[in-house]
């Protein structure tokens, strides 16, 4: 085994080259104690002592030669022990011994006094790693100053006990064996961003933060799906890889398949058109939980790039319901954020208590913006006609006379979004819809004639929170001859970051009668983010950003010495 003990003021990893086999340890074997020295630690554990390193905790100027001989020392004092390292795990034979993980251990033996024994069968403690090891560290009795352990995964038999003291231990039975020893000096912290993401396997170790964002985002996701599936929805899954990514006004990933040398394959920039052909089909309430991936870096509106808030690939969900109309879809999006805020907000209390409480107030209702009126009263001028084929032209002067300044590339979208984000989307730091979109911006969108500013607007609305938007829902297009307009309009607009084309197969689909229908998305990265108080969207992904993820191959980062950063 490898503990960590108190040395001379410095948390040290000791390495004891064998454990003696013993019938029965002293009775209180694991309770707490304090060791003045490495000597009478081991002396404590009648262990046979070949070598002991004293190792300081990793400093971010560590040499990679010095990491890699300390790792040597440690793999040489391993061996030499005579323990097998990293053995086939053996099911326990004992029926009358039930093996459990150090959570149920908490929970299920918490009822315990002072000084008593859990009167039932022995248990097997089982399968910890760094980030819970200060649980198995309380559980199995050792003192508060040895939590820093180099322990990973261990197994130790004995019956639930909580000492006089309070702590709840194992009274055990025979020494925990070694499952799975830790070969590096695991720093104390890691703060550096870039090293935390690039070293993921050793953060979610030392930062119960970032292991509780995931465990939460993995809670989040299944409340949707029980939410949806509730409400009478069926989960279904969509094509990645397709000739054409539609469904998002977006720059896709190409690839090529070995079957298909001469097709030109892309990857999905969202599940949408997919998921109208099942509606079509005879589905009338569906969605899907699932990746999409834009190449993002310009298009038809604003850039997204990889920032803090966006990432190439990322998740999200997307339902169709027939039957539902813009009002429906927006008081479901109400209650169902309202319901995860209340959710998530519970388990930070009871069992993510690193993470803060979300205290953004998703009470329904939200306020709500209407597009082309709050910006025509935020600049004092009325829109120009955004059907007249001048309306660039006339949009472009206002600009100027307002001394906004333009998009890098200047066409109807862009400027009309540029106008959203310089005054509508700051004012959305609360929950708030932004509703009615100009009809050029939602081409996949039913429209109408709004009767007050007598534009042509889409049944649409997006819900922007803390600035960003979150989920974006409509009413469906449903005419083949309405969405053909409409795409032929889009194509208007295309230049050469924006490869638009017209989807002549989902036309012929429409031919076949699609109901009514209501759209939803949301973006799940971006709704774990704010539900667990993080700004980052690496924070939320498992191995960050692309960008990280590609420094974990070939030529990236060292992920040795960036193991060892405690800036």
């Amino acid at each position: 085994m490898t503990p960590t003990v108190q040395v001379d003021g410095q948390k040290s990893p000791i390495i004891m080259s064998s454990l003696r086999q013993c019938l029965r340890p002293p009775a209180r074997f694991f309770q707490s104690r304090t060791f003045a020295s490495a000597a009478s630690y081991l002396r404590f554990y009648n262990g046979g002592v070949r070598r002991v390193l004293v190792v300081p905790e990793a400093h971010a100027n560590h040499e990679i030669q010095k990491i890699t001989e300390s790792l040597q020392r440690r793999l040489d004092a391993l061996l030499k022990s005579g323990r097998k390292l990293y053995p086939r795990f053996q099911e326990d034979a004992d029926a009358a011994v039930k093996v459990i993980s150090s959570k149920v251990f908490l929970r299920r033996y918490g009822f315990l006094a002072e000084d008593q024994t859990a009167t039932d069968t022995d248990i097997a403690l089982q399968g910890t790693s760094y980030a819970k090891f200060d649980e198995a560290i309380s559980i199995v009795g050792h003192n508060d100053s040895l939590k820093e352990h180099w322990l990973k995964v261990i197994d130790v038999k004995g019956k639930a006990h909580r000492t006089a003291s309070g702590q709840l231990s194992i009274l055990a039975t025979e020494l925990p064996n070694l499952l799975s020893p830790c070969l590096h000096d695991l720093p104390t912290h890691l703060r550096n961003p870039e090293t935390r993401i690039r070293n993921r396997h050793v953060d979610l170790q030392v930062n119960q933060r970032a292991a509780q964002t995931l465990q939460l985002r993995s809670r989040i996701i299944s409340e949707i799906r029980r939410y949806l599936m509730q409400d009478g929805f069926l989960e279904v899954q969509t094509p990645i890889l397709a000739n054409s990514a539609g469904g998002a006004v977006a720059r896709a990933f190409a690839t090529k398949a070995v079957e298909f040398p001469d097709r030109h394959i892309e990857l999905r920039t969202a599940p949408e058109l997919w998921l109208k052909r099942l509606v079509l089909g005879g589905f009338d309430k569906i969605f899907e939980l699932g990746p999409c991936f834009r190449n993002e870096g310009g298009g038809l509106l604003k850039s997204s790039g990889m920032d803090k808030t966006h990432n190439p690939e990322f998740t999200t969900c997307e339902f169709y319901a027939a039957y539902r109309s813009l009002s429906a879809l927006m008081n479901i999006t109400e209650d169902l954020l309202s319901e995860l805020s209340n959710f998530s907000n519970k388990l930070i209390q009871e069992q993510h208590d690193s993470l803060p409480i979300c205290d953004i107030g998703f009470a329904q209702p939200y306020p709500r913006l209407d597009f082309i009126r709050e910006i025509e009263s935020a600049i004092a001028l009325r829109l120009p006609d955004l059907t007249d084929l001048n309306a660039e032209a006339k949009l472009v002067d206002i600009f100027r006379a307002r001394n906004i300044r333009l998009p890098e590339a200047v066409n109807l979208p862009r400027l009309l979004d540029r106008l959203s984000s310089e005054f509508l989307e700051p004012r959305c730091q609360a929950p708030t819809w932004i509703i009615h979109h100009p009809e050029c911006l939602s081409p996949l969108s039913k429209s109408f004639v709004d009767p007050l500013s007598q534009q042509r607007v889409s049944a649409r609305a997006e819900l922007f929170v803390g600035g960003k938007e979150l989920v974006n829902t409509y009413e469906e297009e449903n005419s083949p001859f309405e969405q053909s307009r409409k795409f032929q309009e889009q194509i208007k607009f295309r230049d050469d970051t924006d490869k638009v084309d017209i989807d002549r197969s989902y036309l012929q689909a429409l031919e076949w009668g699609l109901p009514p229908t209501g759209g939803w998305g949301c973006g799940i990265d971006r709704l774990v983010m704010i539900l667990s108080g993080t700004d980052r969207i690496n924070d939320v992904l498992p191995f960050g950003n692309l960008r990280n993820v590609i420094s974990l191959g070939p030529g990236g980062t060292d992920s040795v010495k960036s193991a060892t950063d405690h800036r």
